[in-house]
């Protein structure tokens, strides 16, 4: 078993989540769920992503878990996190149909948002701190990188 998210890890999920979940619950876009919660790919692969974000057309796939594939995903990266997050679960994620990948790397001070277009995620933006992460999935959502690390 994988040891907890340290707190810090779970203080930037939290931060990141509130942002999202008050965002879309104003437009009534869908629905914001945070970790843990199953998102079962294939009967061979479930992932539980930090945070995920499931539209109202999409609704079908909510049941006791997750029955496929979120819109968007988002994670934290974590030291011991970082191949599988940047590799294996972009590979994963883009293979089955996440529309919108986040990675926030507290360690470089980053938010890089992946979008697919025809099957094949790509770089929307990678900002810092001081500058504003964009979605191009749900337009209009942007966040401050300082204000999810708690950068003053």
């Amino acid at each position: 078993m994988s040891p907890a998210p340290s707190f810090f890890h779970q203080r930037i999920v939290t931060r990141f989540y509130k942002k999202l979940d008050a965002w879309v619950t104003r437009r009534r876009l869908g629905e914001v769920a945070i970790a843990p919660l199953d998102m079962i790919l294939t009967n061979h692969r479930t992932v539980q992503p930090d945070v995920i974000f499931i539209s109202n057309e999409r609704q079908h796939i909510i049941q006791e878990r997750l029955m496929g594939a979120a819109d968007l995903v988002m994670e934290v990266i974590s030291p011991e996190s970082r191949r599988r997050d940047r590799i294996d679960k972009r590979d994963l994620y883009e293979q089955h149909g996440v529309r919108e990948y986040w990675l926030l790397d507290p360690e470089a001070q980053t938010v890089e948002v992946l979008h697919s277009e025809a099957g094949e995620y790509e770089l929307v933006g990678r900002w810092r701190p001081g500058e504003q992460a964009r979605s191009r999935l749900l337009k209009g959502f942007a966040v401050a990188v300082a204000d999810v690390f708690g950068v003053d």
